[in-house]
This record gives structure tokens, C-alpha cells and sequence, in this order.
């Protein structure tokens, strides 16, 4: 079945792929947020034109070719503007054939373990962060929990002096022992710094060591990752698919993190994932809002063999992400720690219409 329409509704911050298909099939996918406006114009110029009339049901080979004809321009923005087609052809498919995406991949859709995720760190102090998780908690049954240490891209200094020293006791302190703590550090550590920090979070029950030096660092994650008996984590950044099989090849981490719309979609994490799973390692993806990456990643998440115990959902609100609000019209919601992996057609959510009619219009298709 021939793709023969592909239109993206873009933002700054975030943007939608509808795909059409000549008997007038639909579905809908996703751009990587930030900067989305930009990969609105890769996504017409580098990406839709060879995609429409092609097969959109042979979505692995498409996205690889597309890499293929844009070769000189490998990196970020080509990844994230594949993203849209891809997750947009795994919509429509599932549409057709009335299935669930996790189906498509041989899952099955079911209420799947999450962990509370913090976006702040300079913007709330350990007090308030651990009395925020203990009202989460209650509200929604959350059992895992993710907050900040060091400084982002911080060169070993601290969001200011004594934030980590603090906030790694106030919550697990005011969260007791049964909770699962998670800290991420967002690139920010030297390794004998991060080395340092991370016997004090083994000290106080954290299981997972997001991020803890500059990730294009490799061997620096790895001398961590060699030095602490928690896990050492990290991936989010990464969308060369060489560079993903050279960091599990080289144990650089304990759990891999792929972002589905960073590294360019369903097929290619799935490939780190399987990658992954040969090399006995868990795949705990990053999704650190809730725009439909959330909505992917559960889908994938609950068709892996390998997957991790639980999913990244962000606890912001509009504070934090405005342009998440009027996204969806039915938004995965956490209740007693858990999300459903929705079990509709395809992805199984809906764009709210009237947020589409406001975002910025492009249009790529066969014949124009």
C-alpha cells in the first residue's frame, strides 16, 4: 500500500506526522519534541519525499533507506524527523489490521510499572522534592522515584554547594526504605567524581546511576560503571546506531536508555534493544514527557524481552512543560504506580484536534 500524503503540524517545542495511504488509510506519529519546528522543515526536504509513494508497510527497510539517501547528513535532526514517519506508519498499521502497536510487535497491552520522574532540579530544593513524591505517592501509588543530582554538563560542581549531599538523604528519608530511588546526573561528573557520589548513593539504597559523566564519555561512564556495585545507566542521547552497538560491545553501561524519538523510531530501538538482550542487558528507555513518546515507549516496553522493571513518566505540569497541555486527548494516566499501555488501534490515543489546528502546516505528496 502506497504512502501518498505526509503532513507534520509543528511547534517549537513539539510536532505531529499524519500519513496517508492510497486508499486513504491514516495514521499518526510523532517528531522528537524541542526545536520540533526545525525538524518539520528535515522531516519535508530529507525525509517525506522519499517516503511518499512507497510501501508503508515496510517500514524497517524505508527508514534504513531514507538513512541511506541522506547519508551526508547523519546525526539528531535526520533521526528525529524519521521518528515522525516511523511512528506514523506503525499507527496506520495498526489501525488497519485493529491492532494495538504492542500486539504488532508481540506484545500485549496491560498496566505496566512506572517510576515517578523529576524534570527540576535549580527550581526546587530537597524539602520540597521529597514532600512533592510523598504527596505523588499517595495520589498515585508511585513505588519508584527519579530526582537530579550535580549540575547539568556541570564539570564536577553542584547545582549549588551541598544540593546533592541533601537531597539524596531528605528522600530517602521522608520515602523509607521500600521505595526504589533513581538519580540522574545529566553529564555531570569527572569519573573520580562521579565515582565519589555514587559510593554515597550506594550508601543510601539508590539502584541507578543515570547519566553520571559527559555520555560522549564512554570510557569515563565505564570506569564508573566498573568502580559501583548500583547500576550505571545511560543512552538517551544516542541515535548512531554505531555508537550504541560500540557502547554494548564495550559494557559501558549496566542499562541501556534509547529514546524512541531520538534515535529515529520503533525499528532502530528495537534493534539496540535486541542488541541489548543478546549481550544480557535490560532496556529502561528515556521518556522524560508526555507527549506520545510516553505513549511509544510503553507500547515497545511491553513486547520486550528484556525490558527494565519499569517506565520513565514525568511528573511535571505545566510549571515545567506548557506546551505538553492540549496535546492529547486521552493522556496516559499512573494509578497504583502503573500505566496501561493503551490497547486501541494502533497507538491508541488521540491528537487533540483543536491543538492541531493551530500548529504550522506542511504538506509533502506524490505528485506536488
Amino acid at each position: 500500500m502506497k504512502i501518498t500524503r505526509l503532513e507534520s503540524f509543528s511547534t517549537q517545542d513539539v510536532g505531529f506526522v499524519r500519513a496517508t495511504c492510497e486508499d486513504g488509510s491514516q495514521g499518526w506519529g510523532q517528531f522528537s519534541p524541542y526545536h520540533a519546528d526545525i525538524t518539520a522543515t528535515v522531516f519535508h526536504r530529507q525525509v517525506a519525499r522519499w517516503a511518499v509513494g512507497e510501501n508503508a508497510f515496510d517500514i524497517d527497510e524505508l527508514i534504513a533507506t531514507i538513512g541511506e539517501r541522506e547519508h551526508k547528513f547523519p546525526g539528531s535532526y535526520l533521526c528525529r524527523a524519521m521518528t515522525g514517519l516511523d511512528t506514523a506508519l506503525w499507527d496506520l498499521r495498526g489501525r488497519i489490521e485493529r491492532k494495538s502497536v504492542c500486539e504488532l510487535l508481540g506484545g500485549a497491552p496491560r498496566p505496566f510499572p512506572v517510576y515517578a520522574s523529576s524534570m527540576k532540579r535549580g527550581e526546587i530544593t530537597p524539602e520540597a522534592e521529597a514532600e512533592r513524591f510523598l504527596r505523588l505517592r499517595d495520589a498515585h501509588g508511585y513505588r519508584a522515584f527519579k530526582f537530579r543530582v550535580g549540575r547539568e554538563c556541570g564539570r564536577d560542581i553542584d547545582e549549588w554547594p551541598g544540593r546533592t549531599d541533601a537531597i539524596v538523604p531528605q528522600i530517602r528519608r521522608a520515602l523509607g526504605t521500600e521505595a526504589t530511588l533513581l538519580v540522574d546526573g545529566n553529564s555531570a561528573y569527572s569519573p573520580a567524581k562521579a565515582i565519589a557520589v555514587g559510593k554515597m548513593l550506594q550508601d543510601h539504597g539508590i539502584v541507578h546511576f543515570e547519566e553520571p559523566c559527559p555520555y560522549w564519555e564512554h570510557a569515563w561512564t565505564r570506569e564508573v560503571r566498573e568502580a559501583l556495585d548500583l547500576d550505571v545507566t545511560g543512552g538517551e542521547q544516542d541515535c548512531d546506531l554505531a555508537v550504541w552497538r560500540a557502547m554494548i560491545d564495550g559494557r559501558v553501561v549496566d542499562v541501556v536508555q534509547p529514546d524512541v524519538c531520538y534515535i529515529g523510531g520503533v525499528g532502530r530501538m528495537l534493534k539496540v534493544a535486541r542488541w541489548a538482550e543478546a549481550a544480557g542487558l535490560p532496556v529502561t528507555p528515556h521518556s522524560a514527557n508526555q507527549s506520545l513518546v510516553t505513549v511509544f515507549t510503553l507500547h515497545i516496553m511491553g513486547a520486550l524481552a528484556n525490558a527494565g522493571p519499569y517506565v520513565e513518566f514525568s511528573i511535571e505540569g505545566p510549571d515545567y512543560y506548557p506546551w505538553e497541555q492540549g496535546l492529547l486527548r486521552n493522556p496516559p494516566q499512573a494509578r497504583d504506580g502503573m500505566v496501561a499501555i493503551p490497547d486501541g488501534p494502533g497507538w491508541g490515543v488521540e491528537i487533540e484536534p483543536s491543538w492541531l489546528a493551530k500548529a504550522a502546516y506542511q504538506v509533502t505528496e506524490i505528485g506536488a
